[in-house]
């Protein structure tokens, strides 16, 4: 194996402007995704029927179709609409739609924000009956109850299935290489490979780097866990 090949300066910038991109891919997508999936997760057990059966058909939809064909369809479908590159060059937000990156955001957007919602609507479900009994003797109203009692607690509980789901943002993160003009670490990789015929040591590379930001994000919600679960720990005698 040629390893010395991975480490020639202008293969290195290229793995290093890859872990740029994944990365701002992971935490624009992850940050926009949570905003969505606090409001989806607000409908799904909300009061209003027609709201929930809408957002629970996002998420069967979402959860039930592969991630890389929401990205063929947001990159090659809708970006590719002739009413839309009609407009994309001065007609916001189609405008956005001729960047790469950004119909990527937007399919891991999407794609996050339908599991999330999942896990915290879930979360809200199992929220003790007696914290809301007590809240709502304190006289607080519905929406107080859901702010100060309910969405606090139902985030710390569904934070380990959180992680998971991070993890998983991180690992699909590759499939941004399926864009043309995206230059993700997967995509560094795969030009290596063409550039010295050297698969192994290529993908080994990507796989490595991808290994290290995993085991940093367990690390980091292991942390948040114990934290913020810590009531939950069993006590020590």
């Amino acid at each position: 194996m040629k390893w010395s090949v991975i480490f020639q300066p202008e293969n290195l910038a290229l793995y290093g402007e890859g872990i740029l991109t994944t990365l701002g891919l992971l935490f624009s997508s992850l940050g926009i995704g949570a905003v969505l999936a606090l409001l989806f997760a607000l409908a799904l057990t909300g009061p209003w029927a027609p709201l929930r059966w809408v957002v629970g058909a996002y998420t069967y939809v979402i959860r039930g179709t592969p991630l890389l064909i929401q990205v063929y369809l947001i990159y090659y479908g809708l970006g590719q609409l002739e009413w839309i590159q009609a407009r994309w060059d001065d007609v916001w937000p189609w405008t956005h739609f001729k960047e790469p990156f950004f119909c990527a955001l937007l399919a891991f957007s999407l794609n996050t924000a339908g599991y999330t919602a999942e896990m915290l609507a879930g979360a809200i479900r199992e929220t003790n009956a007696g914290e809301i009994e007590a809240a709502q003797a304190f006289g607080m109203s519905r929406f107080k109850v859901m702010l100060r009692i309910v969405l606090p607690s139902a985030m710390r509980r569904a934070l380990p299935a959180y992680s998971n789901e991070v993890v998983m943002m991180l690992q699909s993160t590759s499939l941004a290489s399926a864009v043309p003009s995206m230059l993700d670490v997967t995509a560094a990789a795969s030009r290596v490979y063409s550039d010295f015929y050297l698969p192994f040591e290529a993908y080994i590379a990507a796989a490595a780097i991808y290994l290290v930001a995993s085991f940093c994000l367990i690390a980091v919600f292991r942390l948040a866990e114990r934290h913020f679960l810590a009531h939950l720990a069993p006590r020590k005698n």
